[in-house]
């Protein structure tokens, strides 16, 4: 039960540890599933917005931890 236990702490951490980040990937799958229900797109083009959404997401908070972990690195030298 303590293995079980451990491994959801884990996943709960993962999701939750930077914030941001989750919300930025749940708005980007909601922007792509309205517009595939709401707005008449075809699923493939959803598809892309939603690839090309999560990569930019991915970048974005890839470059602002760089930005952070620089800026510590400056400050202990």
């Amino acid at each position: 039960m303590t293995i079980l236990r451990d491994v959801l702490a884990e996943l709960f951490g993962m999701f939750v540890g930077d914030a941001r980040l989750t919300a930025a990937v749940l708005l980007v799958v909601a922007i792509a599933a309205a517009l595939i229900d709401l707005g008449d797109v075809p699923p493939l083009i959803g598809g892309g917005v939603l690839l090309v959404g999560c990569l930019v997401v991915l970048i974005g908070a890839v470059m602002r931890a760089a930005r952070r972990q620089g800026a510590a690195a400056t400050r202990t030298t």
